[in-house]
């Protein structure tokens, strides 16, 4: 038997570190060898004891992800803990963490077709088989609607209303965290739902790799190929993994153009839109391209307001509005970001006794507080886009109209008004003393086609990564 838990507090120490790396780590990793996990933590959270199946799943945690999970464990508790590693029927245990500088905090992902490809065939046999991979709390119930990701959000529900018909590829491009396996794990289960039967599989790009591996090592490609040319609806994530793996590739054309044939449906993520993909052969790029290509951007503030407050009450906890609107001001990026700030706020509201509070959320997230003040300012924004379009960093303030300047003045603009706290008259005063009106014309102007020109969302996002460095 394995031990129990040992205090409530605890077990949300555990559960945070948890969900912070199924957010850090990708899908595949974090099933195969985070979710699994059970944990004790000690009364006076001096020691936390892992429990792992099997000795090799404990050399592999041990040696891939210790140091990662020993950081967090300290990052959120704000004090050295004691990690363990102990089988889960207690033949032995091994200490693996005293201090976390001690220990690289790295868990770089495996390559592909290991280590998952040397399980013997008994511990292979006992894992736990997953017919769709569909994590069913994703729905589109539990995703927040808005501006940012509407027009995907009606792709994706059309899709799983009508699957094999209209959107076929449905391509979701964004930049991490915004949602879009969110909305890829919705279509599989809003389908499920609707027809049992179906035949549904999500996978990460990742583990399709592996997959492809394991095909050739074992020559199983009947196998493989009838395992994905029979499916319904695909879903799969983050296609930019496929970068420079020809029969990776190869295959995945041959089951995309099987399940096309089969009217069965395709829905794909990707951290760019299918033209702006590298090292992809131009055929399958092709293919991407030829259904219906969906962006979803950073939230807006509202969109952001909303998440935390619902993000809030699934965790059996009250977020005021003012400090939902406070967190959602500092935290701009992404759902992730906006969900890893949430944890910590909770967190340091349980461990210190206090109630959710602005100074509390300052306290929590002071040191990213600190590293945006730091490095996101209105003349940093100015010289990074004069520098993308080729201009010089006074032609922001300058009075000069031509097409050549404005547009990036105006880009400029609406960057100033996302990525800082300066008011539109303070931001007005910083591009040369203009009217208010005309940032906010600016700002207006450039958040619209943004929604409508791929060319200009990507340089956007490719700024906003640049300047969060």
């Amino acid at each position: 038997m394995t031990e129990e838990p040992t205090n409530d507090a605890g077990q949300g120490l555990w559960q945070a570190c948890v969900e912070q790396l199924s957010q850090d780590l990708p899908e595949q990793q974090f099933n195969t060898w985070i979710k699994p996990l059970t944990a004790s933590v000690a009364e006076d959270f001096s020691k936390v004891t892992v429990y792992v199946a099997n000795r090799f799943k404990l050399d592999w945690i041990r040696a891939q992800y210790a140091g990662r999970i020993a950081a967090l464990l300290e990052a959120l508790y704000g004090q050295a803990v004691t990690l363990e590693l102990a089988l889960a029927h207690r033949e032995s245990v091994t200490r693996t963490y005293v201090r976390p500088v001690q220990v690289a905090a790295s868990a770089a992902a495996p390559e592909a077709g290991a280590p998952t490809t040397t399980l013997s065939a008994s511990e292979e046999a006992a894992a736990p088989v997953f017919r769709t991979r569909l994590n069913p709390a994703l729905t589109f119930d539990t995703l927040v609607e808005g501006t940012a990701n509407r027009m995907a959000r009606s792709a994706a529900m059309h899709v799983a209303g009508s699957p094999g018909h209209l959107y076929n590829p449905l391509f979701i491009y964004g930049g991490v965290g915004l949602g879009k396996t969110h909305l890829v794990h919705a279509v599989g289960n809003q389908l499920l739902k609707d027809k049992p039967d179906a035949k549904v599989l999500y996978i990460h790009a990742e583990q399709f790799v592996s997959d492809v591996v394991k095909a050739y090592q074992r020559r199983t490609f009947d196998e493989f190929k009838e395992r994905y040319h029979s499916l319904d609806l695909l879903l799969i994530d983050d296609v930019q993994f496929f970068a420079n793996k020809d029969r990776t590739q190869e295959e995945f054309f041959n089951a995309f153009e099987a399940l096309l044939a089969k009217k069965s449906h395709i829905v794909m993520t990707s951290d760019t839109y299918p033209k702006g993909l590298a090292n992809i052969h131009e055929r399958l790029v092709s293919r991407f391209d030829s259904g219906l290509t969906v962006a979803i951007e950073p939230p807006e503030l509202e969109m952001r307001v909303a998440i935390l407050i619902n993000k809030a009450r699934a965790e059996n906890a009250e977020m005021p509005e003012e400090v939902a609107f406070f967190v959602a001001k500092n935290v701009r990026s992404n759902v992730r970001e906006l969900e890893g700030a949430l944890r910590k706020i909770l967190a340091y509201s349980r461990f210190n006794q206090k109630e959710v509070s602005i100074q509390l959320a300052r306290e929590a997230l002071r040191d990213l507080l600190s590293i945006q003040n730091r490095q996101i300012s209105v003349e940093n924004i100015q010289k990074t886009v004069a520098d993308y379009y080729k201009i010089k960093v006074a032609d922001m303030y300058s009075k000069k109209r031509p097409a050549s300047i404005a547009r990036p003045r105006q880009i400029a603009m609406y960057l100033a008004k996302e990525l800082t706290q300066k008011s539109l008259p303070e931001i007005g005063e910083l591009f040369g003393g203009r009217d208010h009106t005309t940032v906010l014309h600016a700002v207006r102007k450039i958040a619209g086609e943004r929604q409508q020109l791929t060319e200009l969302n990507q340089q956007l996002h490719v700024l906003e990564q640049t300047l969060k460095g």
